[in-house]
């Protein structure tokens, strides 16, 4: 009874043994043959027939050359071959013994080895063939090969396991009744055959696994690889259920690998096959020889996962309608059908802004189209034809004939969008008035039947655009900038503007020329006019409008011009040699020319005067020293600008370091304001430090240069003369003073004030000049 006892215990041992410790790959058992391969990650190699009498040494990459690398072996008994002491360097390595001198060719080497880095990886196709499952589906009417590729066939006892992970989350290594155990690597690929028939359906993983000598790092362990075993029925779905005609679906077919089925438009004409989707021509699914587009039956064979996916293509003539597409196995009873409705598609025009334009502006139409790739657009209005014409030429449209109606690309989203500019129609032009945009899936006319296809319309109303400018100055001092600015309603780029004066045509030397202003996204425009280079007299100013006329070079609106000769001309009206005429004369010319029925453009006229920049100072009269005053003055100079002002004394002079200085100032800048008559100007003056002194006024405008000065006195406070009050009021003395009263049929006298030294200097250079007079007479 003990000895069963004792038996039981050690097997129950030995079997805890085995689960502790599985079987692990052990390193090679004999010794590695001279010239024979070695791989990195192995361990614990025995190279002692690589190093013959030596028990240590180097193993030497290249002996003698630039690129050369050594390996120390410490023990050739017991050698572990790192990844980090190989790196890229793969090949025949030579052995040199304790104290050996590695040289080129080798020489002195007392043997050598192939050093390899292992590389291995699993794959999965179907039997036969190189077609990969992995990733994909398998029916259970197919076998697989697992394929192990690999360079570990010079390492004896290369061997691996290919562990599969079932759909359940185990793991094993015996597969559809054969076993993944054990697979020794021979040559470079060994192959293992399994059937798919009695797999069950689900999801597997699979991986190579190393059971051979020991060795660490990449290379001996294989990738994973995954697929999916199926049941094989048939089935079809589309990736719609329903889609406008004029694009395209497609349907996938789920069934057995590498299997042919029928597919079918169920009720399609084949005689006419464009009124039903039809099966898109040169897909790789498609397996019937002499199929092209238009068909609507095919045969095609499935892929190795058992699918395979089919185009159809419809055109706008399809009919709205549900189709039913049928699958069915070429050789056996299966089948499977989808239903996809085919629907009209439908057009759609929006207009930018409000609908009411003027002529010459441009209007985007855009919309949608679902019915097509293309819309065709055409216009119709009063006299334009009841079948409309073209938006950019007014030609008559056709039916059938794209070319003769104004053609948009729909894009990819089913947008489409056209700029219209309602003046640029060659040499045709439209009337204000109520118009007609028609967008249409097909190249048919108002007249020729759209009941036959998709159409949508947007009301446009067009008015005669117009130029209205803002009044200017009747005279302009020389030198300030005249500015011309108004609105011009129909979007024009320009307006132009043309200038006559003695002499004066616009351009230098008496050259005809015309200035152009941009009309911005208001419809304002602005053109300033210099007039530092004209002459003092009477200008006429003509403001073009060109109604939608495109600009060309050396034109303004529908008047061509030549600077050379001086000529204007144009459609319907005659040459006239503008440089010929006295100003007001080519100002009548040119709108006599304007005027023509011939020429739509429209035009304001205006007239103003230049004259010679004047700048007038008011008289300022004697101020008294501390007090405020304003100075001011008329000006032709234009309103907003600037004017320098400048106050100095007379009295200045050199002083000395200890007296305080006789100098004062002041300087600033006036407005020009608008007055009655002239414009004025004002300019405060603060005397507060000012010293009793004679002062000169510089009024300055730089921009015109133009200049003026004054001069007045300025004495201390209470000094200045003093005004006789209006009847009735009385004049208060200062305080400490007394007021004399006057005897009868006397007048108050009061003592004049004592002037300054610029008075002073005044009052000389007056008598100076009164001397000069009387001696003249």
């Amino acid at each position: 009874m003990k000895s069963i006892t004792k038996l039981m215990v050690v097997a129950m041992l030995l079997v805890a043994a085995l689960v502790v410790a599985p079987a692990a790959a052990e390193p090679r058992k004999d010794p590695v043959k001279n010239g024979t391969p070695i791989y990195v990650g192995e361990e614990n190699l025995n190279l002692s027939e690589v190093f013959p009498g030596n028990k240590s040494g180097i193993l030497v990459y290249a002996p003698g050359e630039t690129n050369q690398k050594t390996i120390r072996v410490g023990t050739n008994s017991s050698f572990d071959l790192l990844p980090a002491s190989v790196g890229d360097a793969t090949g025949i390595w030579y052995a040199y013994g304790e104290g050996g001198t590695p040289q080129k060719s080798a020489a002195g080497s007392i043997g050598n080895v192939y050093i390899d880095i292992p590389s291995s990886s699993l794959g999965v196709v179907l039997k036969g063939t190189t077609t990969s499952v992995d990733g994909k589906r398998v029916t259970p009417g197919q076998s697989i090969d697992f394929r192990i590729n690999h360079n570990l066939a010079g390492l004896p006892g290369a061997e691996m396991d290919i562990e599969v992970t079932t759909p359940g989350g185990g793991k094993v290594t015996m597969l559809g009744g054969e076993s993944l155990a054990g697979r020794m690597l021979t040559g470079q690929r060994n192959t293992t055959t399994v059937p798919v028939e009695n797999l069950k359906a689900g999801t597997y993983t699979a991986k190579g696994v190393w059971k051979g000598p020991d060795a660490t790092g990449p290379g001996y362990d294989t990738n994973t690889v995954t697929f999916e075993v199926s049941s094989g029925t048939l089935a079809v779905k589309a990736d719609k259920d329903s889609v406008i005609r004029g694009n395209s679906f497609s349907i996938t077919i789920t069934g057995e690998s590498k299997t042919d089925y029928n597919v079918t438009v169920k009720g399609a004409d084949p005689s006419n096959p464009t009124k039903s989707p039809m099966i898109a021509p040169s897909q790789t699914a498609l397996n019937m020889s002499g199929v092209s587009f238009g068909e609507t039956n095919a045969t095609i064979i499935t892929d190795a996962s058992g699918t395979a996916s089919i185009q159809f293509n419809t055109t706008s003539n399809a009919e709205a309608k549900t189709y039913t597409i049928e699958v069915k196995e070429r050789f056996g009873d299966k089948k499977d059908e989808v239903k996809v409705k085919v629907e009209a598609g439908s057009v759609t025009i929006t207009s930018s802004g409000t609908g009411t334009y003027y002529i010459g502006e441009e209007i985007t139409l855009s919309g949608t189209c679902t019915e097509n790739e293309t819309v065709y657009l055409f216009v119709t209005g009063p006299n334009l034809g009841s079948n409309g014409v073209n938006l950019t030429h007014l030609g008559p449209v056709e039916k059938g004939k794209g070319g003769s109606f104004t053609v948009v690309n729909v894009d990819a989203d089913d947008t489409w969008s056209k700029k219209w500019n309602t003046g640029d129609l060659g040499d045709k032009s439209l009337d204000a008035g109520g118009y007609t945009v028609y967008a249409v899936s097909k190249p048919l006319g108002k007249d020729n039947g759209l009941s036959d296809a998709k159409y949508a319309t947007a009301s446009i109303n067009l008015r005669t655009g117009f130029l209205s400018v803002d009044s200017i100055s009747a005279a302009v001092a020389r030198g300030d900038d005249l500015k011309i600015t108004g609105t011009a309603h129909g979007k024009p780029d320009n307006v132009y503007i043309w200038i006559f004066g003695k002499n004066y045509y616009g351009g230098e030397s008496g050259k005809l020329d015309v200035a152009k202003a941009s009309v911005e996204s208001d419809n304002s425009f602005e053109k300033k006019i210099e007039t530092k280079d004209l002459a003092a007299g009477q200008y006429f100013v003509i403001v073009q409008h060109p109604m939608g006329v495109k600009e060309a070079t050396s034109s303004a609106g529908s008047i061509a011009y030549d600077p050379s000769t001086g000529q204007i001309s144009g459609t319907g009206i005659n040459t006239v040699k503008l440089t010929g005429l006295q100003a007001p004369a080519a100002a009548s010319a040119l709108i006599e020319a304007l005027e023509s029925p011939n020429i739509p453009d429209t035009y304001v006229k205006l007239t103003f005067f230049v004259e010679e920049a004047y700048l007038f100072i008011d008289s300022i009269g004697t101020k008294e020293a501390g007090s405020t005053f304003t100075i001011t003055g008329t000006t032709n100079l234009a309103v907003g600008g600037l004017v320098n002002i400048d106050v100095t004394s007379a009295a200045f002079q050199p002083g000395s370091k200890t007296e305080a200085s006789a100098f004062s100032s002041a300087s600033g800048t006036a407005v020009i304001e608008k007055g009655d008559g002239a414009n004025t100007w004002s300019f405060e003056v603060d005397a507060t430090g000012f010293k009793p002194d004679q002062y000169v006024v510089k009024a300055e405008s730089i921009d015109t240069s133009t200049t003026n000065s004054a001069t007045f006195n300025m004495v201390e406070a209470g000094e200045a003369p003093v005004t006789t009050p209006p009847e009735g009021e009385t004049t208060t003395p200062p305080e400490g003073e007394t007021t004399t009263p006057a005897g009868d049929g006397e007048t108050p006298t009061e003592a004049p004030p004592t002037p300054g030294f610029g008075a002073l200097v005044a009052l000389a250079g007056l008598g100076a000049v009164a001397f000069l007079v009387l001696r003249r007479k």
